[in-house]
């Protein structure tokens, strides 16, 4: 296969992320767009070109003859009826996290990509980020011994703006903002920590935006881009007429290795943070903001008083392109992988495992934070998967 012809489903909003494919050096070509907006269509046509499909029904996208691989950036409760159908179609595919918004959903996803033998390639981007690469080369390089523990604090500063106006809002189309937005941070944790969640148990509470009375229209979509006067929180217009996902939770994970993990995340703060603290037998690492060239990993492994510098310091330099360069990374290997095999970082099994873990979060939180064990993948399906993962 020289050159990867894709399809887009969803070609507005997150699926400027196929845009990477057409690189120099990628080895992608965008031959069709699929999308229920005029606006996202005409774009994508003006952007690749006059003679470029475009369609508002996913399915005639699929019945072209010309599409090898097929990008799902479609809203999240759609990524499973897609990718099914792309699957279906004798289709590789590029599905958007969260992978689906049900553990049910990603186990029909995983036995019909094993079934077909096709590749299933999720786009957990963070695992294509320079500071995440650090932290986790730091690990297996054994600068802090045995991981023992994580955690993450995750500082949601535009959650409002960005899934209390729209339908993330709403857990019939999202599951739970610990799966919507959490998957990015329980997958990281999962691959820096070595293993997977086995049992969760959450606590969490919808404590400000429900107290927001102005809602948009139910046939109106919600304005979710960030402005810098939409502060305080209380002060916020427009939200979306459903509300009933949490704006702060909190899970803690009993990974299968034996690791102890935590996760909070909180919709309303002023500022924007990611922190991710892992600590192992010899010394622990901690990132210090997540955008490249702003961004420093901190090593501690010397026993002394606090010292708020860590004993080394890795300064993470600037780097071109979205998500501090990881969409054009994580692209590239996506059409690497289905033009010429070999490992790659992402796994679908990883995908399924942070869906997982984020459901049962959601199910423990509402249900007076009992203990929810996770569901085991099937042996064969989870070798096919694992075995071109690094």
């Amino acid at each position: 296969m020289n050159e990867v012809r894709i399809g887009v489903i969803g070609c507005g909003g997150r699926g400027a992320v196929a845009e990477n494919a057409v690189l120099p050096g990628v080895g992608g070509r965008l031959v069709a767009g699929a999308d229920i907006l005029d606006s996202a269509l005409k774009q994508f046509q003006e952007k690749y070109g006059a003679d470029t499909f475009v369609t508002k029904d996913y399915r005639k996208l699929l019945e072209r003859k010309d599409i090898d691989a097929v990008f799902v950036t479609s809203p999240d409760f759609m990524h499973e009826e897609h990718a099914m159908a792309a699957l279906d179609s004798g289709r590789h595919v590029y599905l958007e996290k969260p992978m689906t918004i049900t553990i049910e959903g990603c186990d029909r996803l995983l036995r019909k990509a094993f079934e077909k033998k096709l590749k299933l390639y999720l786009g957990h981007n963070m695992r294509h980020m320079s500071f995440v690469q650090k932290m986790k080369n730091l690990i297996d390089d054994g600068a802090i011994g045995q991981v023992k523990a994580g955690w993450c604090r995750h500082f949601v500063a535009y959650g409002c703006d960005a899934y209390f106006k729209d339908w993330h809002a709403d857990r019939s189309r999202s599951t739970s903002l610990l799966l919507q937005k959490g998957a990015h941070d329980i997958d990281v944790l999962h691959w820096l920590c070595g293993g997977y969640t086995v049992r969760t148990t959450a606590i969490g509470n919808l404590s400000v935006y429900n107290q927001i009375t102005d809602r948009h229209s139910p046939k109106e979509r919600g304005d979710a881009s960030w402005s810098d006067d939409n502060w305080p929180p209380l002060s916020q217009k427009g939200l979306n007429p459903i509300i009933n996902v949490e704006d702060i939770s909190m899970m803690l994970m009993n990974l299968d290795n034996g690791v102890l993990c935590s996760y909070q995340q909180c919709h309303y703060t002023p500022d924007a943070w990611r922190n991710y603290t892992i600590i192992g037998t010899e010394g622990r690492i901690e990132n210090f903001n997540d955008a490249p060239g702003d961004c420093v990993v901190r090593l501690w492994n010397k026993r002394k008083s606090y010292n708020p510098y860590g004993d080394q310091q890795f300064f993470i330099p600037g780097v071109n392109g979205t998500h501090g360069g990881a969409d054009s990374s994580i692209v590239a290997e996506f059409i690497r992988y289905i033009r010429e095999g070999g490992k790659i970082k992402t796994s679908a099994i990883a995908a399924r495992n942070s869906v997982a873990a984020g459901c049962c979060a959601a199910e423990s939180l509402r249900s007076g934070s009992i203990p929810i064990n996770i569901p085991p993948i099937p042996v064969e399906v989870k070798e096919y998967f694992t075995k071109d993962v690094e």
